[in-house]
């Protein structure tokens, strides 16, 4: 999470910096994961987006309470889930933390390997932010957007 802050504010402080722009839409795209051959939407959080005509920036709680009302997504201990976006730029950056609850939501850093990552294979409730990063692909330190993802899954 501290990560993630650290890297948001910086998108922020960076936003308005870039001189050409390819996003398209009002918002950051949708993100689904995909768990057992099932497709489920993910809740947006915080993010900054800048289209031809508007910067717009959001903050939102973080995974946690964003999903407080959320009914967790059924997944088998061990089960392969992957992360799906249908958006050409795709980001630059992109990572993926865990929050077990069961730990006094601990976080862990998860690796993702081609949009993909193993559910835990201990019993529980474990929460995910999904952050990703769009920057200028001639100037690294340039933030066309940036956007959180969060989705909560029930191991059981």
């Amino acid at each position: 999470m501290k990560k993630w802050l650290a890297l948001s504010f910086f998108a922020l402080n960076l936003m308005g910096c870039s001189n050409s722009n390819e996003m398209d839409g009002e918002k950051p795209p949708k993100v689904q994961i995909e768990l057992a051959n099932e497709a489920y939407e993910t809740k947006l959080g915080t993010y900054c987006w800048s289209d031809n005509k508007v910067n717009t920036c959001v903050d939102m709680a973080g995974p946690v309470e964003l999903l407080a009302d959320k009914k967790p997504i059924e997944a088998l201990p061990g089960e392969k889930l992957t992360i799906k976006m249908d958006y050409e730029p795709k980001p630059n950056e992109m990572y993926i933390t865990q929050f077990n609850a069961n730990e006094k939501n601990k976080e862990t850093d998860i690796h993702l390997r081609n949009d993909q990552f193993t559910v835990p294979k201990e019993k529980g409730i474990y929460y995910y932010s999904y952050s990703v990063w769009w920057t200028d692909g001639e100037d690294a330190t340039v933030s066309k957007g940036d956007a959180l993802y969060a989705f909560v899954l029930k191991v059981n």
